[in-house]
């Protein structure tokens, strides 16, 4: 959708920080300015209508009310600059709702359910995504899988880390973010998933069955490591799954 390819290699790692600025930046008082909130929306109704292909800048300035020339001047770019500007700031908006959200969890089953079925409910009631998902998958697809997947775990990992470091070391909530995202886009590029994540009820249960011994598992190995007492782990010591397992597991629920 517009958005620079990933460089190889050391781009990756690279880009975790790029990324992560770059929805930051987003939520920067420059970028709420009227003419190109009314363009990113406008935008958002047109892709939502026809699609990338057939949506054109006069498109999205007849939508958004404006003038082709006062489109260009906001996005000298022209419609690359726009599309690249509509993901950057409805990821912007996903990650401001699951703040309030996942801010306001009393535990670590909480913040994920929190986590999970937020992000669930905005993405299959987002009227583009569901658009593209379906008339155009070849313009969102290459973004959640392999390099595309990598870079979207890498942000959204990163992002959402610092609501799980509150019961997890960072290494363990920078784990535990990874598995709750592979959930959600599992759930997103399956239109008949098994398991209902907007539902909070079946999600919790997922959640205590699948990914809450994951993440003990992780909590163990740690323990046994630095000699930690985990006796007093609100979490019970009632699975050796494997990563792996666990993983396979999920992903045959979800789908």
């Amino acid at each position: 959708m517009g958005v620079a390819a990933v460089r190889p290699e050391r781009g990756l790692r690279e880009s975790r920080g790029e990324a992560r600025d770059a929805v930051v930046r987003h939520l920067g008082a420059d970028d709420r300015s009227s003419t190109r909130v009314r363009l990113v929306d406008g935008a958002l109704r047109c892709l939502a209508r026809q699609g990338i292909a057939k949506t054109t800048v006069d498109d999205i300035a007849r939508e958004a009310g404006l003038s082709r020339a006062t489109a260009y001047r906001a996005f000298p770019g022209g419609k690359d600059d726009i599309l690249a500007a509509v993901v950057e700031t409805e990821v912007a908006r996903l990650f401001s709702s699951l703040a309030v959200v996942m801010g306001e969890a009393h535990d670590l089953e909480d913040v994920l359910v929190a986590g999970m079925v937020e992000s669930a409910r905005r993405l299959r009631a987002h009227q583009a995504l569901s658009y593209l998902l379906a008339y155009e998958p070849g313009a969102v697809l290459p973004h959640l899988t392999f390099a595309g997947q990598d870079r979207v775990l890498l942000v959204a990992g990163d992002l959402a880390a610092p609501f799980f470091a509150r019961w997890l070391e960072p290494e363990q909530a920078s784990r535990a973010a990874e598995w709750a995202v592979r959930i959600v886009l599992a759930y997103c590029s399956d239109q008949t998933p098994a398991t209902d994540l907007t539902d909070a009820a079946a999600t919790r249960a997922l959640v205590r069955t699948f990914v809450l011994p994951g993440i003990l598992a992780l909590r163990v190995e740690a323990g046994s490591e630095g000699g930690t007492d985990l006796s007093s782990s609100p979490i019970r010591a009632t699975t050796t799954m494997t990563t792996q397992t666990m993983t396979t597991t999920i992903k045959g629920a979800v789908q």
